[in-house]
């Protein structure tokens, strides 16, 4: 009869031990910090923040080319004449697709050929 008695009691120990170990295990984790980690750690978000810097760069600087590829992505066109838009919003004029167009005063898009103004749109 002890022999039972100390089985059962040591299967009780097995048992309350193992489920106090998963528990310890299986905390509640911050999934916050953990999302931040793997964002922080991804390839992924690396070329996004080169992306962005290249874009910031593009929008300082209207006579740096903007070429939109038929192959591009439409996020990828969207954010180039989001660019461009900006460009001529803020400079009066914005290269793209290596034709340097200027805005006038009327809002109108135009680019110079052979010294003549030829208004786009």
């Amino acid at each position: 009869m002890t022999i039972y008695f100390l089985l059962s009691i040591s299967f009780f120990l097995l048992i309350s031990f193992s489920y106090w170990r998963i528990k310890i295990t299986h905390k509640k984790k911050n999934n916050k910090l953990i999302s931040f980690k793997n964002r922080f750690l991804s390839k992924e978000k690396n070329i996004e923040k080169i992306y962005l810097r290249d874009n910031e760069k593009k929008s300082r600087n209207p006579n740096i080319n903007i070429s939109i590829d038929i192959s591009d992505s439409e996020e990828k066109i969207t954010s180039k004449v989001n660019i461009h838009r900006a460009r001529l919003a803020k400079f009066k004029k914005s290269k793209l697709n290596g034709e340097l167009l200027f805005l006038d005063k009327n809002n109108k898009i135009y680019k110079y050929i052979s010294g003549e103004k030829i208004y786009i749109e």
